[in-house]
């Protein structure tokens, strides 16, 4: 699709009609003006059997939205009148049928349900169709009324519209530029605005470039294409010819002629890189590096030093060193050449890795903390032993895995005071009037989990700007809590800024079973804790997309060969979902990892995460401290479990235990299995 051709004749006629710029209340006639919405009151949620339609009702209604069954839904509708979650089902009937709605529909929707998350949801979902119809005096009029405000999409259109009523035009191409980089997948609305900017002088060639560059290293040749569309859309051609086989289309390149061609070809070189870095080495040592521009060589060098590198290749940093200037590296590459530097034990390179870092990557616990042992490492002066132990203290604390290990390198175990902290009464009686959670505890209660997490996080985070004050937030965590939904509980207990509660964040559900489960098979229940607090959040009907189900997140095909494993004679696959059955289960599975493992609780995690045979390799090479064998793992959900699972572990067991812990004692070492020390487990699955 040709963005410009689409939205350019449009500013034009706007302005040859004088209609710009204008204030934004007024920039095209017709436009629906929207009032400020009122929060919604207690009495507006009705509580009371005889107001309230079956709840059977609402989640037939559920289900029929799933299969956008238009019909039924509005069948339903009438039935749930006076329901608690009437909003929802209002919601769904509309939204199911939001292409063929009026704008008086929409706006009836809002005016009635103003103040709830379901008006802002359908506000953020007509937003959309909108800016997709090119509707910019509508969009123009509603878009101020989006509490939420977290839509990119939107933030781009709403940018479209600044710069064609000549507003803040100085900021307009950051702000898209920030926007658009974000996305993973290639989508309308910023696009259309990175086109417009770009015809608009506020975006430069480079930048629409850098995107097709960060597109195509992680394998989004969608996204990577719209790039080029915009750039040169002469070259779609080329790109797709390109695409089919990059070895093949370099190879027909003798020479490049324009700066789309060097594009092309560093687009093409990236693509291999990513597949297959010492092809691309190769064809860079032997030809390409000589005929691009060292801004191209430096990137393609860092997708290749980066591949390298999450293979966990010793020659990561070989080829990292090709690169002329760390400033020409994204944060990502940047990530990858500080980590192979740690395996490397190469501690200036870690330091100036980090340094070359972007001031918000930077700001990070993980760098913030490498950055520090990097100044204590080899020759330290006084000055880097000052400015390290000064890092170590901006992030030192209880919580938290880089935290927790800054704070014992500074001197301090990890001590957890479990007291909890008094609520604020005034807080607790609004926070229990407030319908939006109200909806939220009931449609998890009735089986409706993702509508009601849903709406918690908008009334806890989004509803008012910057979300609810610690008071609040703790008062939401303890009504959770009480209704044993562990997982807002503990999520809004962590918002917490100024105060912790440590029960809130760390509850302990089912202790007696876990706990006298863990220490008969010799498991560590502070482990297990860590463990399940990652992996369900308690949720006891907690199923994963790829299948793994409750407290423990067993895999069916895992939960039947630990059960031979054990002797469970009365196993089934249904019960999986039985609360001890899956604690037998899943703290079995994980001794075994753990003895696989020779004890690694950094290993066994990440082995009950991704697999064992994955960690099995990881572990082959150096002998790291596991500090830095975790920050290599080269999957971030993993390594962001392992070190997470660690930290809880920490936590947990400064709670069970009342006394201080050592995370980096948990951590050790990690290296290759003793040769000729048998594997206990081979048929580990």
């Amino acid at each position: 699709m040709r963005w410009k051709v689409l939205f350019t004749p449009l500013m034009a006629a706007l302005l040859a009609a004088g209609a710009l710029p204008l204030p934004a209340q007024t920039i095209l006639q017709g436009a629906v003006q929207v009032q400020p919405p009122v929060q919604a009151s207690a009495a507006a949620v009705p509580q009371t059997a005889s107001q309230m339609a079956s709840d059977d009702v609402i989640v037939d209604m559920q289900q029929a939205f799933r299969k956008r069954d238009k019909t039924k839904l509005s069948q339903l509708l009438p039935s749930t009148r006076g329901h608690v979650l009437e909003p929802w089902a209002a919601y769904w009937e509309l939204r199911a049928r939001l292409q063929e709605a009026t704008q008086d529909e929409v706006q009836a929707f809002l005016t009635r349900w103003a103040g709830t998350y379901q008006e802002d949801r359908l506000r953020n979902d007509w937003l959309r169709l909108l800016g997709q119809r090119r509707d910019w005096g509508n969009f123009d009029a509603l878009y101020p009324a989006f509490r939420m405000g977290d839509d990119r999409e939107l933030r781009c259109y709403a940018a479209v519209i600044d710069l064609a009523k000549g507003k803040k035009t100085e900021q307009l191409g950051q702000t898209v530029k920030a926007n658009w980089y974000a996305q993973r997948d290639s989508e309308d609305g910023c696009n259309l605005a990175a086109s417009e900017m770009y015809s608009a002088g506020k975006l430069q060639a480079d930048d629409i470039w850098r995107r097709a560059r960060l597109t195509m290293e992680t394998g989004r040749t969608r996204a990577a294409r719209a790039a080029v569309e915009i750039a040169a859309p002469v070259q779609l051609q080329a790109f797709s010819t390109m695409l089919q086989s990059p070895a093949k289309y370099l190879a027909t390149k003798a020479k490049l002629q324009t700066k789309e061609q060097q594009e092309l070809a560093t687009l093409a070189l990236i693509k291999m890189a990513a597949d297959n870095p010492e092809g691309a080495a190769n064809l860079m040592d032997s030809r390409w590096g000589e005929l691009l521009s060292q801004d191209k060589r430096d990137w393609i060098w860092g997708v290749i030093g980066k591949t390298q590198a999450t293979r966990l290749s010793p020659d990561a940093l070989a080829s990292f060193a090709k690169v002329g200037k760390d400033s020409h590296l994204n944060d990502d590459m940047l990530n990858w050449k500080a980590r192979a530097a740690l395996r490397a034990g190469q501690w200036q390179q870690v330091r100036k890795s980090i340094e070359a870092m972007s001031e918000e990557e930077r700001r990070d616990p993980t760098w913030v903390y490498w950055r520090a042992k990097a100044l204590q490492a080899g020759k330290v002066s006084d000055t880097q032993s000052a400015e390290a132990r000064e890092l170590l203290q901006t992030i030192a604390g209880p919580q938290g895995f880089y935290e927790q290990l800054a704070q014992e390198d500074l001197g301090q175990k990890i001590s957890v005071t479990a007291a909890p902290v008094a609520i604020d009464e005034p807080a607790r009686q609004a926070v229990r009037s407030n319908p939006g959670l109200a909806r939220a505890l009931y449609a998890i209660q009735l089986g409706l989990r993702s509508e009601g997490v849903r709406e918690w996080n908008y009334t806890t985070n989004l509803h008012e700007n910057g979300g609810m004050g610690d008071k609040e937030l703790l008062a939401a965590a303890e009504l959770a809590c009480q209704r044993q939904i562990w997982d807002r509980c503990i999520n809004t207990s962590e918002r917490t800024k100024s105060v912790v509660d440590v029960g809130q964040r760390f509850p302990m559900p089912f202790k007696d079973a876990v706990v006298s489960r863990s220490r008969e098979i010799g498991l560590d229940p502070a482990y297990v804790y860590g463990l399940i607090r990652q992996e369900s959040r308690f949720i006891m009907d907690a199923r994963s997309g790829v299948g793994a189900s409750g407290l423990m997140q067993i895999m069916p095909a895992t939960a039947r060969w630990t059960a031979r494993k054990i002797g469970m004679t009365d196993f089934t696959p249904g019960s999986i979902n039985d609360r001890d059955t899956n604690i037998t289960l899943g703290t079995a599975y994980l001794k075994l990892a753990l003895d696989d493992f020779d004890g690694s609780m950094a290993m066994a995690a990440a082995g009950y995460n991704a697999g064992p045979g994955r960690p099995r390799n990881w572990r082959n090479g150096p002998v790291l401290d596991g500090a830095i064998w975790a920050e290599n793992v080269p999957f971030a959900e993993t390594r962001d479990y392992v070190k997470k699972v660690l930290s809880n572990t920490t936590s947990y067991a400064a709670i069970l235990t009342g006394q201080p812990q050592s995370l980096r004692a948990r951590l050790g070492t990690v290296g290759p299995r003793a040769e000729g020390e048998p594997d206990p487990s081979k048929d580990l699955p």
